[in-house]
């Protein structure tokens, strides 16, 4: 550890200062961010718009749709961060490294193509 000669004093007092600064910023924005560990959270129609990156009417044409997932209260919409994230998952496309190793794996498995070859025959 460096030792402080008393000229050094005030230096040293300012830039802890600005560190605590900046640490207090820090852990404010990550307590206003959901973590992992917290249950389920749920959004209103125009936080999963956000959440989306959708407009709000998109957002009810795909609730009238089906094509996401929510849940409805009396007149009110709500949505699971959960099930959101879920939803954007299964749009997800393989890559081709992923698509030739599916490939690869169907074509050595010996037991796909006896149950294809008495399905056909």
């Amino acid at each position: 550890m460096e030792i402080l000669t008393f000229e050094q004093l005030p230096k040293a007092v300012t830039m802890l200062t600005k560190e605590v600064s900046e640490l207090k910023r820090l852990l404010i924005k990550k307590q206003e961010q959901p973590t992992i560990d917290q249950p389920d959270q749920l959004l209103t129609i125009q936080e999963a718009a956000e959440f989306l990156s959708l407009t709000v009417p998109t957002m009810y044409s795909k609730v009238s749709k089906r094509e996401i997932p929510c849940m409805k209260r009396s007149k009110r919409l709500y949505f699971s961060r959960t099930e959101l994230l879920e939803y954007l998952k299964e749009g997800r496309k393989k890559s081709n490294t992923e698509i030739e190793a599916e490939a690869e794996a169907y074509l050595l498995n010996p037991k796909k193509k006896a149950e294809q070859w008495k399905v056909t025959n």
